[in-house]
């Protein structure tokens, strides 16, 4: 089995049953925009540091899967121009603002990466931060980055799966395990059998949900979990009594890319 194989068969495990599914009043595969939102003043992080190091000389970046944008914005200055690619109208909008704020040229498109890229201009640098776990067919959506960075490609994802920290939530109401595969690893295994010539930096963070709200967490994790709103107190009891780390494990990829 090739390693693209294994990763795709790895997120093909996160599948949730038909019972459990048929319970959900909504899609438990949520992205609130609200969690995208970006802060005036961004910290600088491994990623960010590592996509701003190749800017030298060039002001175009190129985020896939951007959401309110941060990891573009991080990078102005240097960077002027900025591209976001989403599927959700909701986080092109915000993406556009923020870009508008920062009195930034940008552009939007609307789709999933790959399928729209032929349509996204070349550009400086690519980043895709947080999206590698939600795509099974990743060849294509790796090989796409490479084609669209004149410099380098940066990748940022978490060292375990992001629903990986609800599993004894998944175990407490549904006595249901969940998958600990793929990891970052298991993308360098992919990168190195395309034959990119990939790095990665493992670092710590605070999570997207700090500070803590724990009425939405405590609703987010509701619709996650396929559970009922009328449920919904027992969720926020749970997380009282089980309170979600405020920190995550990083790894940051990149390579440099060949494209004139």
């Amino acid at each position: 089995m090739t390693a693209a194989e294994r990763w795709r068969q790895a997120l093909e495990s996160w599948a949730l049953p038909e019972h459990v599914l048929a319970s959900a009043e909504e899609s438990p595969w949520i992205h609130p925009p609200e969690l995208f939102e970006v802060p005036r003043d961004i910290a600088p992080t491994v990623s960010h540091d590592r996509a701003r190091e190749a800017l030298v000389g060039g002001t175009t970046v190129l985020d896939v899967g951007c959401g309110g944008g941060i990891a573009a914005f991080a990078l102005a200055p240097p960077a002027s121009r900025v591209i976001g690619v989403d599927h959700q109208p909701a986080m092109l909008a915000m993406f556009g603002a923020n870009a508008s704020q920062r009195q930034l040229d940008y552009e939007v498109v609307e789709g999933f990466w790959p399928a729209v890229s032929a349509s996204v201009p070349i550009a400086d640098v690519a980043t895709a931060h947080h999206v590698a776990y939600n795509v099974a067919d990743i060849v294509p959506f790796l090989r796409a980055l490479d084609e669209h960075a004149r410099v380098r490609v940066v990748l940022e994802l978490p060292e375990h799966h992001p629903l990986s920290s609800m599993a004894p939530a998944w175990q407490h109401f549904w006595q249901l395990e969940r998958p600990v595969a793929p990891t970052p690893q298991d993308l360098m295994d992919v990168l190195e059998e395309m034959g990119l010539a990939a790095q990665r930096h493992q670092w710590t963070a605070p999570t997207r949900d700090a500070p803590y709200d724990l009425e939405r967490a405590a609703r987010f994790m509701r619709i996650r979990l396929c559970l009922p709103s009328a449920r919904e107190r027992e969720v926020y009891e749970y997380l009282v009594a089980n309170p979600i780390d405020l920190t995550r494990d990083l790894s940051t990829v990149w390579w440099d890319t060949t494209v004139q």
